[in-house]
């Protein structure tokens, strides 16, 4: 069967589809109706003689068919797309263009604001769709395909291309009338002996948590939480203690009663990265993107005392992962 006897707009259903799992949202993605959609898939499967997307429970799977089409169909619309926009470019002022980002609860803290406000300074109106980071997920091409880029922890190991972008260090937090603070400080007695909220991510551990394996401590966890936001509120009127990056706690210092203190261990380095699939890397409203996020890092970096940025030290973004592995998955 050639070419021209087949709607190649069923290829865009297609990814849609498949990428999504499901037919309402595959519709609100490509700007289209439930039965539009669904009438699409039901072609799909005629000329596939395959189900594609069968109900397991109260969600879709792909079949092994739909499996081994995802990626080629991927490749493909993203080739059709290149060969019709080597002359395309971006101009953010008149753009419209829509990016979904994926981002850790700590860099929808501490990035959204100050990078909304340089996308809306030079592309009012370009849009952003931030979608949380769910750990445990698979590290996977095909996430990565789902979205136009990752902020995220380093040490991920997703394909494509990555750079650091961002740098923090590890505070202790706890509520600013707990009586073991002394002249501003925590021992490591006080870490060892205190109760802990902690961040849960699974089977990994935060550079700090993995610091205080290493000293011996093992926290007695009194509370976890999914991510490092919420922690400052659990702390507060509480006689526990938490570790966070240290913005995240300045952010959230003056109305939740916690007070900031240094680790009583050398400074534990937090390093934020970029991650984008390779089929984006030449398209010219990613690349405007992307400077965007970097120049944002950047100011933030440069915002940090001159003592604190020595502390963290330079990254070699060549090799990022392997030496800056910031979280280590547990054995």
């Amino acid at each position: 069967m050639g070419l021209g006897a087949i709607d190649l707009n069923l290829l865009v259903a297609l990814e849609a589809l498949l990428e999504d799992r499901n037919v309402t949202h595959a519709g609100l993605r490509l700007c289209t109706s439930q039965s539009a959609m669904s009438g699409s898939l039901a072609r799909l499967r005629r000329h596939f003689n395959d189900e594609l997307l069968v109900r397991v429970g109260r969600e879709y799977e792909l079949t092994p068919l739909a499996e081994r089409l995802l990626p080629l169909v991927q490749d493909t619309l993203h080739k059709a797309e290149e060969a019709l926009s080597l002359t395309k470019q971006f101009d953010p002022a008149r753009s419209l263009q829509r990016f979904s980002v994926v981002m850790s609860d700590y860099m929808m803290s501490v990035l959204v604001q100050p990078l909304l406000e340089a996308i809306g300074a030079e592309a009012p109106d370009v849009r952003i769709d931030f979608h949380p980071l769910v750990y445990g997920q698979p590290e996977s091409d095909t996430l990565l395909r789902c979205h136009d880029m990752m902020l995220v922890p380093l040490g991920y190991q997703l394909p494509g291309v990555s750079e650091a972008v961002m740098h923090d260090r590890f505070v202790c937090i706890l509520d600013r009338d707990n009586p073991r603070l002394k002249d501003g400080r925590l021992t490591l007695r006080d870490l060892a002996e205190m109760p802990h909220a902690a961040a849960s991510f699974g089977k990994s551990q935060t550079p700090a948590g993995r610091q205080l394996e290493t000293l011996g401590i093992n926290p007695k966890v009194q509370v976890s939480a999914p991510g490092f936001g919420v922690l400052p509120f659990l702390v507060a009127g509480t006689d526990m203690v938490a570790l966070v990056p240290e913005r995240l706690a300045r952010r959230f210092e003056d109305f939740t009663r916690v007070v900031v203190v240094p680790t009583p261990f050398p400074d534990v380095p937090l390093v934020e990265a970029l991650y984008w699939h390779h089929n984006r890397h030449a398209d010219p409203g990613h690349t405007w993107l992307r400077e965007t996020i970097r120049r944002v890092g950047a100011e933030l970096d440069a915002g940090r005392p001159a003592q604190d940025a020595a502390t963290v030290g330079p990254v070699d973004e060549t090799h990022q992962d392997r030496e800056f592995p910031t979280l280590v998955k547990a054995s």
